[in-house]
């Protein structure tokens, strides 16, 4: 279902798995390009290292890419199935602080996936994010694998 910027960024911050664990939705970016996010340090997201527990660094990046592209082609026309196919995760600093991290999709980026769903019916592509202490410094970096596969493809060759 298509919705607005607006309408998803409060869905988001009201969704439990990332509410309770302190993800917050700043804002997506006009037309789905790209989305802000911060991660407050809490009692409910500490470890036992009294930094930001690892699973919520990963739930926080999980679902950006994917709810990008499905958003972004689905107000194009298409129908899709959009998820993240795998990650790798880095952990490269404790996150004693809040954490910040945006995810963008470049024109380049867009145009690439848009063709391939048209001549392949599937698109598959690997994606960055790194995340930010409050000092700028990186605490985390994970690649993103997400797959999209276009459910009105016919492929011609049949």
């Amino acid at each position: 279902m298509v919705v607005s910027e607006r309408v998803l960024k409060w869905a988001m911050r009201l969704y439990p798995p990332l509410l309770l664990q302190r993800i917050w939705v700043v804002s997506f970016y006009e037309g789905y390009k790209g989305v802000e996010v911060k991660i407050k340090k809490s009692f409910l997201n500490n470890n036992y290292n009294n930094s930001i527990f690892g699973g919520t660094l990963f739930a926080a990046a999980d679902p950006f890419y994917p709810l990008l592209f499905y958003q972004l082609f689905t107000k194009k026309g298409y129908r899709l199935k959009v998820w993240s196919k795998s990650a790798t995760v880095k952990y490269l600093k404790p996150a004693s602080t809040d954490l910040h991290f945006k995810v963008m999709l470049g024109d380049a980026e867009i145009a690439e996936a848009e063709d391939i769903l048209k001549k392949v019916g599937k698109y598959t592509g690997h994606h960055p994010i790194d995340i930010y202490d409050k000092d700028g410094e990186i605490c985390v970096s994970l690649m993103n694998e997400v797959y999209v596969r276009n459910l009105d493809f016919i492929d011609q060759n049949l």
